[in-house]
């Protein structure tokens, strides 16, 4: 079978990894499948952390259904690991089941697993790699990010009317998304708040709309994400506000060195608020992104952060080059109107040459609503 014969079966793997989405954090999702005679024989994926690797978990589901892994090809989305961590590696696993090819998506990043496929290909195993590579690569984008750039990744999450209006003259938003995307919504939360991740909004967000930013169907022990609020003003502590009134140990505050030292920030404190303080304003004058995020990953051990701030915050991280991952829900209306709200304003290019690129990585359809997903140029493979 060629490169294109298996990519089938690659694909099937990487839905069957997106089984473990959240759940594996801070391991990365992983999927493999068992080919025989052009079929799938066995399935199976990371089901959690701690828990059996996708390879492995696919040798005990043939095992399981009585089928030989020896007589079958080994598709797995990311290169089988070959350390010793919380579970053996995977490397001995798929060499004591007497398989003898296997086909990889995606070399693995983590310098101490890496190196899978050289081993087994030196062990006598026919490897073929890069099978649906930029799939594969976009299946842990998340993980690339935790291992290369020691950060949270970054969710931008936007609703749009079709002339990308997100709310009207008047700031009314509620509700251009369908009922489906704004269920969407609520299991994007529920997985960074399962993660230890926060949703990020801005201080005009939070003074106009009084946000709960929490998963409204969530059972009573379910983590419900942090409230992580960036802004130039604190509220007083008695203000009348949903996260002040009932989420405070939840809820973070981003603000400047002199805010954060000030009287407001310490009765903030006192109620159990996080008041964290932010360095100088990045060059061009914009919020210094990089030190909020390393804030939330180094203070919090925070893997995910959400952005549902307007389209000021949502420009300055795209402008900052933060953004790795934009989920952009676009409803078949029309607004026309010039005056309403834009997803984003306050650039001045005057070439396209000047324009934010991104890249389309899928599409979908959700409730009448076209669901757009794009990640940064640069994560495009060769």
């Amino acid at each position: 079978m060629s490169e294109l014969d298996y990519a089938p079966f690659m694909r099937e793997a990487i839905a069957l990894a997106e089984r473990g989405r959240w759940k594996t954090c801070p391991n990365p999702t992983v999927g493999a499948v068992l080919v025989r005679d052009g079929h799938v024989a066995a399935r199976g994926w990371h089901h959690a952390a701690g828990e059996d690797h996708a390879e492995v978990a696919c040798i005990k589901d043939a095992r399981a259904h009585g089928v030989d892994p020896a007589d079958c090809t080994l598709v797995v989305t990311l290169e089988p690991c070959c350390h010793q961590g919380k579970t053996p590696p995977c490397t001995a696993a798929v060499r004591e089941a007497g398989i003898k090819k296997l086909v990889v998506g995606l070399a693995d990043p983590n310098p101490v697993a890496c190196g899978g496929a050289c081993q087994l290909r030196e062990a006598g195993l026919e490897v073929v790699e890069g099978v649906c590579a930029q799939e594969c690569r976009d299946l842990v984008a998340d993980f690339l990010v935790w291992q290369t750039q020691n950060r949270p990744y970054v969710i931008l999450k936007m609703a749009a009317t079709l002339d990308g209006r997100i709310a009207t003259r008047k700031g009314q938003s509620q509700w251009i998304s369908s009922e489906p995307s704004r269920q969407e919504v609520q299991r994007l939360r529920a997985g960074i708040g399962l993660c230890g991740g926060a949703v990020l909004i801005g201080g005009g967000t939070f003074r106009a709309d009084d946000p709960r930013l929490t998963v409204h169907e969530a059972g009573a022990t379910a983590p419900q994400p942090l409230a992580c609020v960036l802004t130039s003003r604190l509220p007083q502590p008695d203000a009348d506000f949903h996260l002040l009134r009932h989420r405070p140990e939840q809820t973070i505050f981003m603000a400047s060195p002199a805010a954060a030292a000030s009287t407001t920030a310490k009765a903030l404190r006192e109620m159990g608020v996080r008041v964290l303080a932010l360095g100088p304003r990045a060059r061009g004058g914009g919020p210094d992104f990089v030190g909020l995020l390393q804030l939330l990953w180094q203070e919090l051990h925070c893997p995910y952060v959400l952005c549902e701030g307007g389209g000021k915050l949502a420009l300055s991280l795209l402008e900052a080059g933060m953004v790795d991952d934009f989920r952009l829900h676009l409803a078949p209306i029309i607004l026309g109107d010039a005056d309403a709200h834009p997803l984003f304003s306050g650039r001045a290019p005057l070439s396209l040459d000047e324009a934010l690129r991104l890249r389309v990585s899928r599409t979908d359809i959700c409730g009448g609503d076209v669901h757009i997903r794009l990640h940064p140029l640069d994560t495009l493979l060769a």
